[in-house]
């Protein structure tokens, strides 16, 4: 049986369904038992589900299971398909480059202004940082992908 990749990818998403669940859990019994609410985990919350968000699409791209259309790629003739192949490789190339370096000077801003959340006050780069990480790791598998596909790995299935 064949190891799964994107394995860093894969545990983050799973940790984070996991804490996303248990602090969920934790708050509503403590809501139903006193009335009131956990002040963090709104704020968690959003933070996991962004994270589970970028890491699982970085799971999709790596298994060639994200969202595309086909339709013109399926139509023209399979020697015409590479070049269909490098033209979707490089936009997703150049939106994960735009995503990495605007959300990694947004957390180095973040980081510089000193700015803090508005539930915790805990510093917002923290929750920022993983932006830039985590599109960097979907740019590697969108490098994997394209490459992957380029070698006739994956077939576009209908």
């Amino acid at each position: 049986m064949k190891r799964p990749d994107a394995v860093v990818e894969r545990v983050l998403a799973t940790l984070a369904i996991l804490i996303i669940g248990v602090i969920s859990l934790g708050n509503v019994v403590v809501r139903y038992i006193t009335g009131g609410s956990f002040a963090f985990t709104e704020e968690f919350s959003v933070f996991l589900l962004v994270l589970l968000t970028f890491a699982g699409a970085s799971v999709a791209l790596r298994t060639h299971r994200h969202i595309r259309i086909g339709l013109l790629e399926r139509a023209v003739p399979a020697r015409v398909r590479p070049i269909f192949i490098i033209a979707q490789g490089l936009c997703g190339v150049v939106l994960l480059g735009l995503i990495t370096w605007f959300g990694g000077r947004m957390a180095w801003q973040e980081y510089q202004w000193q700015s803090l959340s508005p539930g915790l006050g805990l510093p917002q780069w923290w929750y920022l940082v993983w932006l830039p990480v985590l599109s960097v790791l979907m740019l590697f598998r969108q490098c994997q992908l394209t490459l992957a596909r380029l070698r006739g790995d994956f077939a576009d299935d209908a």
